[in-house]
């Protein structure tokens, strides 16, 4: 055993670290072998066990709350979900020199959100929107509400101010400063005022899976909680375009301010890419300033826009 190591980090979690934990916690699956996943996210180490399961492992101390939070959830979630979610199918707790507890889940067919994995974008959108409406319509009573084990998604946008004003400075004759000012003063200014409802906290691509070209699965509900959705809507600029983007900001409703509140999540997120990497012209910074000049078009033309009907309850 090897208990006097801690482990804490990416470089300290492998495949060995994987079946030490399993034979020592749950031996009846000790015999199964243990692969890491094609494509694995930062908060979390992913490894396949077996040919059904598989094993979740965070990284550092800020995203093992999720642990907890998850298994107590998800279950609750599922039944009332048009897609399929995570199963946790038992918590590890700390051992061999690993300090947090972990997670055993079902596997979920499919493979990470990509335009050119997705049949026909418009549907995919309208599905996700159907997804999203009916998270929200979950009861919230009891459920964990917006804060630190969500990185403050569904909270108040006030919580990353004074990040997001050291990044528009930073990027001051970059991009349009005083237009991208803007639109975060006016997410500011949009504030929420509804019941605390359920929300995921980081709907973006590779928390999606597809299968068939279309949309199967939401993972990733480490940033999960009750507050504001507006942090859902995201994925309106990050993934989606032209029509599919209409057919998503149609489906799922919400109301002006709400928008306004997505628009300054979006915001903040590329902002915050961007200033790290402004001058390295790759993949991420292109697509940083794509989101950017999007999100302040949209907001310009949001003027224009008639106000939706829909509201959280509407089927």
């Amino acid at each position: 055993m090897v208990g006097s190591r801690n482990i804490d980090g990416r470089a300290g979690i492998d495949a060995g670290l994987v079946r030490r934990l399993i034979a020592a916690q749950f031996p009846q699956w000790s015999d199964l072998p243990v692969a890491p996943v094609e494509i694995d996210g930062w908060d979390n180490r992913t490894y396949r066990l077996g040919e059904e399961m598989t094993v979740r492992l965070p990284t550092a101390a800020g995203y093992a709350p999720a642990v907890d939070k998850e298994h107590r959830w998800l279950p609750v979630l599922a039944p009332s979900l048009p897609l399929a979610i995570p199963t946790p199918l038992a918590k590890g707790a700390p051992g061999e020199g690993y300090p947090f507890n972990w997670s055993i889940r079902r596997w979920l067919d499919g493979r990470t959100a990509t335009l050119d994995r997705i049949d026909d974008p418009s549907a995919f959108a309208i599905a996700l929107a159907e997804f999203i409406r009916a998270l929200q319509r979950i009861d919230a009573s009891g459920g964990p509400p917006a804060g630190a084990h969500s990185f403050y998604r569904g909270a108040a946008l006030a919580h990353y101010d004074d990040e997001t004003r050291r990044c528009l400075t930073a990027l001051d004759g970059r991009i349009d400063t005083d237009r991208a000012s803007a639109v975060w003063d006016a997410a500011l200014d949009a504030a929420w005022t509804g019941p605390p409802v359920w929300f995921h906290g980081d709907i973006a691509g590779g928390n999606l899976l597809v299968d068939d070209g279309r949309l199967a699965a939401v993972i990733d509900f480490g940033t999960s909680g009750v507050g504001d959705p507006a942090c859902d809507l995201v994925i309106a600029w990050t993934l989606l375009t032209g029509g599919s983007r209409e057919a998503f900001r149609d489906t799922v409703g919400q109301d002006p301010a709400t928008w306004a509140r997505a628009r300054g999540w979006a915001l903040w997120k590329a902002l915050l890419g961007l200033a790290g990497t402004i001058d390295t012209h790759d993949e991420r910074t292109a697509n940083d300033r794509r989101v950017i000049d999007e999100v302040l078009a949209d907001h310009a033309r949001s003027t224009s826009r008639p106000p939706t009907r829909r509201t959280i309850g509407d089927p």
